[in-house]
């Protein structure tokens, strides 16, 4: 049996800016918006993602920017920061992990890393897949 993941929930206080920042500065594709009463939900997915988020109000319990950790494979972390840089993200300079600390530049396989916030403080990282051979 696989197990796959669907979809996360990103808690957000605007879903219009958040559904702006991520579509428009990160590239997520919108697959829906949706109005129901009260409720908005939009889902968004990252290219080439399996796995989608959702924005919307009162459809979590959980603080807008509050999720944390959030990461996504790339296979170019240098071209991936630069995408998001040219689009207006602020994003952290290419880091990996000496032990528990980031430090500057690329390290080996899956260490290497950038980072960026959405406008509620969600946590994002990005991660360098090593090339498959």
């Amino acid at each position: 049996m696989e197990w796959k993941i669907e979809l996360l929930v990103v808690p957000v206080a605007d879903v219009e800016r958040a559904m702006r920042f991520y579509s428009e500065q990160v590239g997520f594709a919108v697959d829906h918006d949706t109005q129901i009463g009260e409720v908005r939900v939009v889902q968004l997915t990252p290219p080439g993602s399996a796995c989608s988020i959702a924005l919307g109000n009162a459809i979590v319990d959980a603080p807008p920017g509050s999720a944390q950790g959030i990461q996504i494979v790339v296979s170019d972390i240098e071209a991936a920061r630069a995408e998001l840089a040219d689009r207006g993200v602020p994003v952290s300079e290419v880091q990996h992990y000496d032990g528990a600390d980031r430090v500057p530049g690329r390290g080996g396989d899956w260490n290497s890393f950038v980072f960026f916030n959405d406008p509620d403080g969600n946590g994002w990282a990005l991660q360098e897949r090593p090339a498959r051979g």
